[in-house]
C-alpha cells in the first residue's frame, strides 16, 4: 500500500480532528464496551471474566483484552481511552474506503465515499459509544483496500481477517472466502491448487480461539453463540429467517438512512449499466457477504439487529461516492454534463428532505448529551458519602441491567457488588431510582422485563439525590 506526502499529511490532519472531537465530545461507553472494561480489569488482576453473569452481552475476547490492557495503562480513564480508540478506527476505515473507491472509480469517488464513512450519524454515535464494530469494520477495510490493490494478496490481507474474527465473528465468513478466493485459481505449471495451508490456520484460528475462550471462562465451548440465542429470544429481538428480507432493508436504512442508501443503490444500477469491472469484485463482494452472513444468522436463530450489516452498509458507501462523483473522471461531453446535472438535482433534494425530517445531527447530539449527563448523574451518586457508607451495608442494585458495568467499572468493584432488580431484590445496601421520565424509559426499564423495578425496595430511605438519580439505603 503506497502512500503519499500528500495522503500522509492528510491523515495527520484526521487525527489531529479525531482527538479535538474526542475532547470535546466527550461521550462515555455503551454497556457492551463498558463490560468489556470490567472483564479486561477482571482478566489483568488475575481473575476468568465474568462473561456468564445476568444479561450480559457477547464477550468478544480481542476486545476483552484490549479493555484489560487499556484499564492497566489508563486505570480508571480507561473509559475514555476506548471511546478514541473507537473514533480513530472510524477514521481508518473512512481511509480505507477512499483507497478502495481511487482503485475502483478514481479519486473523487473515493473522497466521497470516505466522507459519507466519516459522516453517517449512526456511524459517529457508534464511536461516539465505543461500540466493538468500529475497530472490526477499521481491519475489515484496511484488508479490502490491500486486496483491491493488489488482488490475492494473501498473508496481509488474511492476518487482518483473522484478528477481525477475534472482535465480531462474520469476519469468520469473509476469511473463509477470502481463502477460496485465493486457492481458487490453478498453479500455471503444474495445473493443480494449491491448499495454502497457512492462510488456512488464518481462517481457522479465530473460531477456534473464541471456543476455547468460552470453554476456559464459562466451561461452555460454544457459549457465544447458544447465550447470543437465548438473549435474543428474552429481549423479544427479531431472529429467524422469516424475519430476515423485513429487518434487513430497515437494518440498511438504519445504519445508512433512507438518501444514502437510494443514492448507492443509484451507483450500483451506473456500475451495472456502464458494466465497469475493475476491481467491482471487492465492494461488490463486501455487499454480497455482508447480506449472506446476515442470512446466515437469521439461519442460527441468532438477533437481526442493524449493527450485523454494517459491513454491508460501509459498502454500499463506496457505491454512494461513485454515484456523486463519477462524472468527474469522465472525459467532457453529454454523458458528463447529464451525470453532473443530476447530481446537483440529487443533492438539492436531499438538503430538502434533510430539512423537512428535522435536524439528524442535532438529535445524535441530544442523545450523546442525554447519556453523558446520566453518567455524571451516576459518578456523582456513587461518589455521594453517604452513598460510600452505606454500600457497606450490601450490594448496589439499579432498576434493570443496563447500568450495571458502568457502576461495576465508575466503583472499581467485583462482580456480584452491582446488581439488577429485575434479576433479584435487595434486602439491605443502596437501591438506585431514576426520577426523570426520559431516565426512567431508558434506563428504568428494559426488554424481557415485564415487572416494574424502578422504585425503592420496602424499607429503605432516600440519602441522597444528583440530578436523574435518587439514592435509598437500608443497613441490617
Amino acid at each position: 500500500m503506497n502512500t503519499s506526502r500528500r495522503e500522509l499529511i492528510g491523515v495527520a490532519l484526521v487525527a489531529v480532528v479525531v482527538v479535538v472531537a474526542w475532547l470535546l465530545v466527550g461521550s462515555y461507553p455503551s454497556y457492551d464496551a463498558y463490560y468489556h472494561l470490567v472483564w479486561g480489569r477482571e482478566l489483568f488482576a488475575g481473575q476468568v471474566p465474568s462473561i456468564g453473569v445476568y444479561q450480559a452481552p457477547t464477550a468478544h475476547p480481542l476486545y476483552l483484552l484490549l479493555g484489560g490492557v487499556l484499564s492497566v495503562i489508563f486505570g480508571s480513564d480507561a473509559d475514555r481511552v476506548i471511546v478514541l480508540v473507537a473514533l480513530g478506527s472510524l477514521a481508518l476505515c473512512a481511509w480505507s474506503i477512499w483507497r478502495i473507491g481511487r482503485v475502483m472509480y478514481g479519486t473523487w469517488p473515493g473522497v466521497l465515499a470516505a466522507l459519507l464513512t466519516g459522516s453517517t450519524i449512526t456511524l459517529l454515535i457508534y464511536a461516539a459509544r465505543g461500540f466493538v464494530d468500529l475497530p472490526f469494520l477499521a481491519l475489515v477495510f484496511l484488508a479490502a483496500a490491500l486486496e483491491a490493490e493488489r488482488r490475492r494478496r494473501g498473508v496481509a490481507v488474511m492476518a487482518l481477517l483473522a484478528t477481525a474474527g477475534l472482535l465480531r465473528p462474520e469476519a469468520w465468513v469473509l476469511g473463509g472466502v477470502y481463502w477460496l478466493w485465493c486457492v481458487w485459481p490453478p498453479d500455471p505449471q503444474s495445473g493443480r491448487r494449491s491448499p495454502h495451508l497457512g492462510l488456512l490456520a488464518l481462517v481457522l484460528a479465530p473460531p477456534l480461539v473464541w471456543v476455547l475462550f468460552d470453554w476456559w471462562a464459562v466451561g461452555e465451548p460454544l457459549y457465544a453463540l447458544t447465550a447470543t440465542s437465548s438473549l435474543a429470544e428474552e429481549l423479544g429481538r427479531p431472529r429467524g429467517l422469516g424475519n430476515v428480507p423485513s429487518t434487513m432493508f430497515d437494518a440498511l436504512v438504519w445504519v445508512l438512512r433512507a438518501p444514502i442508501l437510494a443514492l448507492a443503490l443509484v451507483g450500483l444500477v451506473i456500475e451495472a449499466i456502464r458494466r465497469r469491472a475493475v476491481s467491482l469484485y471487492v465492494g461488490g463482494g463486501l455487499v454480497v457477504i455482508g447480506i449472506a452472513t446476515y442470512i446466515l444468522l437469521g439461519v442460527l436463530g441468532l438477533s437481526l439487529i442493524p449493527r450485523y450489516l454494517t459491513v454491508t452498509a460501509v459498502a454500499l458507501l463506496i457505491f454512494a461516492g461513485y454515484a456523486l462523483a463519477g462524472w468527474v473522471e469522465l472525459p467532457s461531453g453529454r454523458l458528463r454534463r447529464g451525470w453532473a446535472a443530476a447530481v446537483a438535482l440529487l443533492v438539492v433534494a436531499g438538503l430538502a428532505v434533510t430539512l423537512v425530517r428535522g435536524d439528524v445531527s442535532g438529535r445524535a447530539n441530544d442523545e450523546l448529551a442525554f447519556v453523558t449527563g446520566v453518567h455524571s448523574d451516576l459518578v456523582a451518586t456513587l461518589s455521594d458519602p453517604a452513598v460510600i457508607v452505606a454500600l457497606r451495608c450490601g450490594p448496589l442494585t439499579l432498576p434493570t441491567f443496563s447500568l450495571v458495568p458502568d457502576s461495576l467499572w465508575i466503583l472499581d468493584s467485583a462482580n456480584g457488588s452491582v446488581i439488577s432488580r429485575s434479576d433479584r431484590q435487595p434486602r439491605t445496601g443502596v437501591a438506585l431510582v431514576f426520577v426523570d421520565q426520559k431516565a426512567h424509559k431508558r434506563y428504568g426499564t428494559a426488554a424481557g422485563i415485564e415487572t416494574a423495578t424502578d422504585y425503592p425496595p420496602r424499607g429503605f430511605k432516600l440519602i441522597a439525590r444528583h440530578g436523574r438519580i435518587a439514592a435509598w439505603a437500608r443497613c441490617p
